[in-house]
């Protein structure tokens, strides 16, 4: 038995492939197949059953893909309520994949239709466990992402108290030894106190997950509840996507309009994926920049700011960081949402002023400081006294809150979202002096 883990450090999601006498069992596998392909090859086996934890909200599944493509059965609870072929498996249900056995465990409160599958070795151990987005190193999995979408509508604090459950008649009963694979590590949108750490064991989280440590309901749920993270516009749609299948990955990046020298339409939602050393240089009137930077959350922040159901032009400096931004956005399904990728676009292009500093450090107070990091990081501490914050994935809709009558700064933590904030805001406020204070908010701290 060989088990490998697959980690996108973009989207902090984990994949697994368990290959066993010449067959391969995946597990949220990821969009992009071919990694699993390979896998499959080195070890010279065919891939034969995906098993799907849940309809995942932040990213694309290919178990749809892999499907038609190999003939593999697609295993998932019932109560998800998908339109493709599958198998049912429910809590004790069994499957045999070579040697090894999956045993699905029925794991809500993350969500309302959630397994995670126990891997049993050929002896019957229990070797390890995929925990998907119910236990992950050091948390569970936050229980409000699924209002209003999928296909069982359950309230956050029904599944806080059905993830108290899991937690204690499930996972706490399992062999101490058990390894623990969730689906996503630290910086994942799913979780909000996660460990560095991408796989545990059964009796690590005993001892240092906070979930296992109250034993009281009640404050179980209020704990839980609190302090959750903002919810990405396009998880829902994720959600649905999911339930339903993608196309497949590869045709889907391929066929994505791509244009050299086009004339974006006036009005239109640009996604600058440049730099923003570039983007301030020169960019169309009216584009967003978020920077398309392997180590950053292209990707999320893309889901987070265009909505489900707007449609985007993608702009990138050549054509080989266009179709990288369009593979990345094509993770989120948002390829879907894609008018077009272009390069050297024609039409109106503006030059963004540098902030000085001096006059900034001397009169802070003659300047409108938005803070646009999330609520918890600014309940944790402010920068500025002055400053209002306005979240990033809110600017768009509360950008008229802003007091125009002086410049305005916008800044972050580390500057990455600081360019992103600075192009919505000097966008739908043409008028207004608009400053990225950017890195240098280190400076003031």
């Amino acid at each position: 038995m060989h088990i490998k883990h697959f980690y996108d450090d973009a989207l902090a999601q984990g994949s697994f492939a368990i290959e066993s006498e010449g067959t391969v069992a995946l597990v949220d596998p990821s969009r992009d197949i071919q990694p699993y392909i390979d896998f499959a090859k080195q070890h010279g086996a065919e891939i034969v059953a995906v098993f799907e934890t849940h309809p995942h909200a932040d990213f694309i599944s290919s178990h749809l893909e892999i499907h038609k493509k190999f003939g593999a059965i697609i295993y998932v609870n019932n109560k998800v309520g998908v339109s493709y072929d599958y198998e049912h498996m429910g809590h004790g249900d069994e499957v045999k994949i070579g040697k090894v056995t999956f045993r699905a465990l029925f794991t809500p409160g993350h969500s309302p239709d959630h397994n995670s599958y126990l891997l049993l070795d050929e002896e019957g151990n229990q070797k390890a466990v995929f925990t998907g987005d119910s236990l992950f190193v050091g948390d569970v999995g936050r229980p409000d992402l699924r209002e209003g979408a999928g296909n069982i509508q359950v309230s956050r604090k029904e599944l806080a108290g059905m993830m108290f459950d899991t937690v204690n008649n499930v996972f706490a009963e399992l062999p101490d030894e058990t390894i623990v694979y969730p689906a996503h590590g630290p910086g994942s949108l799913c979780g909000k106190n996660m460990s560095s750490e991408l796989s545990s064991t059964i009796a690590v989280e005993k001892t240092n997950n906070w979930a296992f440590q109250i034993k009281d309901k009640e404050k179980f749920v209020d704990a839980f509840l609190e302090g959750q993270s903002f919810i990405p516009k396009y998880f829902p749609n994720s959600v649905e996507v999911n339930r339903n299948g993608a196309v497949a990955f590869e045709e889907a990046v391929k066929n994505a309009d791509k244009k050299d020298g086009f004339e974006i339409p006036e009005g239109s939602i640009i996604i600058d994926a440049r730099a923003k050393e570039e983007f301030k240089k020169g960019h169309l009137k009216g584009a967003i920049n978020i920077q398309n930077k392997e180590a950053d959350k292209f990707e999320t922040w893309l889901g987070s700011i265009v909505g489900p159901g707007e449609h985007y032009y993608m702009v990138a400096e050549n054509q080989k960081d266009l179709e990288f931004a369009i593979y990345r956005a094509a993770k989120i399904g948002y390829e879907a949402n894609l008018v077009a990728g272009v390069t050297n676009p024609k039409g109106e292009v503006v030059m963004d002023s540098l902030v000085n500093l001096d006059d900034f450090k001397n009169n802070p107070d003659a300047y409108t400081i938005i803070d646009i990091r999330n609520k918890s990081e600014v309940e944790d501490g402010k920068f500025f006294d002055s400053a209002k914050n306005i979240p990033l994935p809110e600017l768009r809709e509360r950008v008229s809150e802003i007091d125009t009558q002086k410049p305005v700064m916008i800044h972050c933590a580390g500057g990455y979202r600081s360019a992103t904030g600075f192009s919505i805001v000097k966008s739908l406020l043409p008028n207004a002096k608009v400053y990225d204070l950017s890195d240098d908010v280190e400076n003031f701290k």
